[in-house]
């Protein structure tokens, strides 16, 4: 996940063709423009055999969240709030937003993202998606001093358990 400007930057094709040699799946990124994907970017992104992840928000229209569905090669990235990601958020807020993408009967899976930190978080946002992205709260947890694989362990447990 990243910006596309970097991306140019680095060559498009390069920048897929390495990213598939050293085992990244998808691309995510945020600031790369529907049509562009469509009519440049989308062919090589296919080329090299990566997913493609488009991000949808509470604002997004119901028009452009199908388009959009029919352009993912992987999942849609439902945005819980138009904030940053680390800020806290009312998982009860959101549902309403989920609810409404399960109604449209996606093809792609979604998975939700920005304010999930902790098993509640978790639970609410399963309740109404495919899955969830943890950042944030994940990031925070491996800036302890303790080894990377026992806070990786504690995380995981204290959101599954």
């Amino acid at each position: 996940m990243g910006n596309i400007n970097p991306v140019l930057q680095y060559g498009f094709e390069k920048f897929c063709a390495d990213a598939a040699a050293t085992g990244i799946d998808g691309l995510i990124l945020p600031d790369l423009p529907m049509y562009e994907f469509e009519t440049e970017y989308g062919a090589i992104i296919q080329k090299y055999g990566l997913d493609f992840i488009f991000l949808v928000t509470p604002e997004t229209s119901e028009e452009r969240i199908k388009k959009l569905d029919e352009l993912t090669s992987g999942f849609l990235y439902a945005v819980s709030s138009s904030s940053t990601t680390g800020k806290d958020k009312n998982m009860e807020d959101v549902k309403s937003y989920l609810q409404r993408l399960q109604k449209l009967k996606l093809k792609s899976p979604v998975l939700v993202g920005f304010g999930i930190k902790d098993k509640p978080t978790f639970d609410a946002a399963c309740s109404y998606s495919n899955g969830v992205i943890i950042g944030t709260a994940f990031i925070k947890a491996l800036e302890n001093k303790e080894p990377v694989e026992k806070m990786v362990k504690q995380f995981i447990e204290g959101i599954l358990h």
